[in-house]
C-alpha cells in the first residue's frame, strides 16, 4: 500500500439511508492537483470532511503525515457575525501588512475589492461572506488546500483570477489541492487528475476534466455498462469538448485518434438552422427589441435590492458604513475597476402610476410623485399586446422618448445616478441563443427584467413581439416554495399529459426521469426535495409551461456535472429564444451561440466568446480604456447575421461545410495529410519505445538520445493535433 501524505485506508461510512463509502483506500501525495466530481449526494463534501478530520469513518482510518497542515473552504462558513471583515478575513492585519506583499495584496484586492474592511460579517450578503472566507483561507500557508465549490458567488473575472492563483500558488511538485466544483472550465484549467465519487467508491483518472470525460466514455464502452443514457450524454459532451472552442484554445490531454473513434457517430450538438426555423414559426419575426434604452437608478433609490441584488450589495457597503456611528470607512480598492457610467435623464411623467417612477426611484416613487403634484390614473385603458405594455405605459414611453410634446399636465422629473444601461439598442430574434457575462453589480439582473417587461426603462423603448411567452428561471425558488405542501405527482398532474420533445412524444413523468428523478420521488412533497432537486423541478415546470422565450439566471446553481450535461442536452432541442446569464463560462458557451458582455453601461458583442471579455478586463487592469464600441451595432450585426441564416435555411443543408470551393478542398486535403502524419508518428514512437525497452539500461547517453527523439515526435504530434482540430471545426466535422 502506498504511503500517502493524507489518505483513507479501508474506510467505510454509512448514513441513515445511504452508503457513502465502502472499503475505500485513496490518498493525496505532495504535488497533486485533484478535481472531485460525482452526483449530488454521493459523498464529495463528505470526503473532504473525512480528510479534514471533522467526520469520523465507521471503519478504517484516515492517515496524515506528521506536521501536515490542512485548510478547507466549506460550503458554510464559520465566520463570527459580530467580527469585522478585517478581523475575520485578515485576522487583524493592518493595511500596510497585507499590501506590502504582492500575493496577499492580490488576494485581498481580488476577493475583498469594494468591501469596507470595518463592516460586520453579519451585514454581508451570502456572496460577500463567501469571498471573505475564501480570502481568509488563501492568506495562510497550507500543505493541503481543499475547496468545496470555491467558484460559487464569484464572477467570471474573479474565477479566472482564482484559477491562475491556484496554478501558481505552489512550486511544481509541492503543496496539494483538492477541489469540489461543478465548474468544468475551472476543473480543466486547474486540475491535473480527477477523482469520481460514485457507488461508494473513489475512482481516479489522469488529466483534467476533458481527459476524464474521454477516459470515462472509454471505460463505459469497454465495460458495456447498462447506463445507456448517461453514457450517451458523456459522449455528447466529449464531442463538444473535442470540436468546440475548448479544443482550439488549450492543449488537450487526449489524442485526436482516440477521441474521433469515440465520437464518430455523435451528431452536432444542435441543428441551429432547424431550431431557428421552428422558433420563427412559433414567434414570428419580432421577439424583443431594446431601442435607445437607458436605465438609471436614482442616487437615493430605496428598493434596488428588489430589482438587482448585486447592485444593492455593492451600494449598501458604503451606505451602511456611513450610517454606523463611530465606524471608520476602509474600502479595499478592487483589483480591476470596471467603468461605471453616471448621468441624468429628464422624464415627462403624466401620473403617479408611471412605471418609470418605480424603476428609477424605488420606494421613493410615491414621494417624488407627490412633490410634483402627480396623481394616480383613474383606470388602465387596456393592454397593447404588440408593444407588451398598457396603453398608459405606452403613451408615457412615447411622450418621454420619441420627442412627442408632453401634455400640459406632465411633470418634468430629473433622474440622476448610475447608468446601468447607457443608450443601448439590442435586437433579439426568434431562435437566438445569447449568453450574457459581466461583473457582480454590473446590472445583469436589471437587464433581464427590462427584457421580459417587468421593469420599465428610464428612457427608450422595449418592443415585445405579440406572440412572445416568457419564462424566467431565476436564482430564487420563491414560486416553487409556494408548492411546498404538494407532492411532485400532484404538481405534474396540472399539466398536459404529453409533450413533443426532440420529435418524440413524452410524458411529464418521462421528462422528470430525464432530469435525474426516480419514479419513487413522485410521492415526495416539494418541500422535502434537496436544493439541486428543487432546481431541476423548477426547470421542468418552466418547460412544461411551453414558453417560447426562456430567460435563465445562473441555471447551473446546485447542479452537479452530470445534471448540467442533462440540462444542456435538453436545451439543445428546445426550439425558442434563449437568454442565459451565468458565471460558468463552460455552460454559457455550451448552450448559447453568441455571447455578450454588460460592461460600462453597454452591451458588447463577444465574437471570440468569454475570452474576449476577459481580454477587455485585462486591458482595463493595465490602464487601457475600453475601445469605443456601439453596442447597437454589435448586437444588430450578430442579429442580422443570424437572421440571414434563417432566411436561407431552405437553400442550405444543416451540415453544409463552413468553407466552400477551393478553400474547402485544400482544407480537406490538409486534414487527410495530417491524419497520415499522425499515424506515421505513432508508428515511429512505437518503434522508438521498443528500442528503449531493448536498450542497455546502463547506456544513459543512448537512452537519452532515444528519449529526445520521442519528445520531438510528441511536440510535432501536439502541433498537428491542434491544427487538425481547427481545420475540422472549419469543415464542420
Amino acid at each position: 500500500m502506498p504511503t500517502f501524505d493524507l489518505g483513507l485506508e479501508h474506510v467505510s461510512l454509512d448514513f441513515a439511508t445511504k452508503t457513502i463509502f465502502t472499503d475505500v483506500t485513496q490518498g493525496v501525495f505532495e504535488g497533486d492537483r485533484i478535481g472531485i466530481v460525482g452526483r449530488n449526494g454521493d459523498g464529495k463534501s463528505t470526503l473532504l470532511h473525512l480528510l479534514e478530520g471533522t467526520q469520523a469513518p465507521d471503519s478504517g482510518r484516515v492517515t496524515t503525515r506528521n506536521g501536515l497542515t490542512f485548510g478547507m473552504l466549506d460550503q458554510r462558513d464559520q465566520l463570527d457575525d459580530d467580527a469585522t471583515i478585517r478581523e475575520a478575513a485578515l485576522e487583524g492585519r493592518e493595511d500596510y501588512e497585507w499590501a506590502a506583499q504582492t500575493e496577499s495584496r492580490e488576494i485581498v484586492e481580488a476577493l475583498l475589492g469594494g468591501l469596507n474592511l470595518n463592516a460586520r460579517i453579519g451585514t454581508l450578503s451570502g456572496g460577500q461572506r463567501r469571498r471573505a472566507d475564501l480570502a481568509r483561507l488563501l492568506l495562510k500557508d497550507w500543505d493541503v488546500l481543499a475547496l468545496d465549490e470555491p467558484t460559487n458567488h464569484l464572477d467570471v473575472v474573479t474565477i479566472h483570477w482564482l484559477a491562475e492563483h491556484l496554478k501558481n500558488r505552489w512550486a511544481k511538485g509541492t503543496g496539494a489541492l483538492l477541489i469540489v466544483t461543478h465548474d468544468r472550465w475551472f476543473l480543466d484549467e486547474v486540475c491535473e487528475s480527477m477523482w469520481e465519487v460514485h457507488d461508494g467508491q473513489i475512482e481516479p483518472f489522469e488529466g483534467g476534466y476533458s481527459a476524464y470525460m474521454l477516459q470515462r466514455v472509454e471505460r463505459d464502452r469497454q465495460a458495456d455498462v447498462r447506463e445507456t443514457k448517461r453514457r450517451n450524454l458523456a459522449r455528447k459532451e466529449l464531442a463538444w469538448l473535442s470540436r468546440g472552442a475548448r479544443a482550439r484554445s488549450t492543449k488537450q490531454k487526449f489524442h485526436v485518434k482516440a477521441a474521433r473513434e469515440l465520437i464518430a457517430d455523435v451528431p452536432p450538438m444542435r441543428n441551429t438552422l432547424e431550431l431557428k426555423q421552428m422558433a420563427t414559426s412559433r414567434l414570428g419575426k419580432q421577439v424583443v427589441d431594446l431601442v435607445d434604452v437607458t436605465q438609471i437608478f436614482d442616487r437615493e433609490q430605496g428598493a434596488v435590492a428588489d430589482i438587482d441584488p448585486d447592485i444593492a450589495d455593492m451600494e449598501r457597503m458604503g451606505t451602511d458604513s456611513e450610517s454606523s456611528a463611530g465606524t471608520q470607512i476602509d474600502i479595499v480598492t478592487p483589483m480591476v475597476q470596471e467603468p461605471q457610467a453616471f448621468g441624468s435623464v429628464t422624464m415627462d411623467v403624466d401620473d403617479a402610476d408611471d412605471p418609470r417612477l418605480i424603476s428609477a426611484f424605488g420606494s421613493r416613487a410615491a414621494q417624488i410623485a407627490a412633490e410634483h403634484g402627480l396623481k394616480a390614473r383613474e383606470a388602465v385603458t387596456g393592454y397593447n399586446a404588440l408593444r407588451g405594455m398598457t396603453e398608459n405605459e405606452l403613451a408615457a414611453n412615447e411622450a418621454a422618448n420619441t420627442g412627442a410634446d408632453a401634455t400640459s399636465a406632465a411633470a418634468h422629473i430629473e433622474v440622476s445616478g448610475r447608468e446601468i444601461l447607457d443608450d443601448v439598442t439590442w435586437l433579439i430574434g426568434p431562435g437566438d441563443r445569447f449568453g450574457i457575462v459581466g461583473a457582480n453589480g454590473a446590472g445583469k439582473s436589471t437587464l433581464l427584467k427590462i427584457l421580459d417587461g417587468s421593469l420599465a426603462p428610464t428612457a427608450g423603448r422595449v418592443n415585445i413581439g405579440k406572440t412572445v411567452k416568457f419564462a424566467v428561471l431565476s436564482q430564487r425558488l420563491d414560486e416553487l416554495e409556494k408548492l411546498g405542501n404538494y407532492k411532485v405527482k400532484e404538481v405534474l398532474s396540472r399539466y398536459k399529459p404529453t409533450y413533443i420533445v426532440d420529435g418524440k412524444e413524452v410524458t411529464p413523468g418521462q421528462l422528470m426521469e430525464r432530469l435525474g428523478f426516480e419514479g419513487a420521488q413522485l410521492m415526495t412533497p416539494i418541500r422535502d426535495l434537496s436544493g439541486g432537486q428543487k432546481r431541476r423541478m423548477q426547470l421542468l415546470l418552466i418547460l412544461l409551461d411551453e414558453p417560447n422565450v426562456l430567460i435563465m439566471d445562473e441555471p447551473g446553481n446546485d447542479l452537479d456535472t452530470d445534471m448540467l450535461a442533462v440540462m444542456e442536452d435538453l436545451l439543445d432541442t428546445w426550439p425558442g429564444t434563449l437568454i442565459v446569464v451565468s458565471h460558468d463560462r463552460y455552460l454559457l458557451e455550451r448552450v448559447t451561440d453568441e455571447q455578450f458582455a454588460l460592461i460600462g453601461g453597454k452591451v458588447r458583442h463577444l465574437p471570440g466568446g468569454v475570452q474576449d471579455y476577459l481580454d477587455m478586463v485585462d486591458d482595463l487592469k493595465r490602464g487601457k480604456a475600453l475601445p469605443q464600441a456601439d453596442s447597437a451595432d454589435a448586437a444588430q450585426s450578430a442579429h442580422t447575421a443570424q437572421s440571414e441564416n434563417v432566411r436561407t435555411a431552405d437553400e442550405q443543408s444543416a451540415d453544409q461545410p463552413k468553407l466552400s470551393g477551393k478553400e474547402y478542398a485544400q482544407a480537406s486535403r490538409r486534414v487527410s495529410a495530417i491524419e497520415r502524419k499522425l499515424e506515421k508518428i505513432e508508428q515511429q514512437k512505437g518503434e522508438l519505445e521498443s528500442q528503449m525497452n531493448a536498450h542497455d539500461p546502463t547506456d544513459y547517453e543512448g537512452l537519452g538520445k532515444l528519449s529526445a527523439q520521442i519528445a520531438e515526435l510528441e511536440t510535432q504530434q501536439g502541433e498537428l493535433e491542434t491544427e487538425w482540430f481547427d481545420l475540422s471545426e472549419q469543415l464542420g466535422k
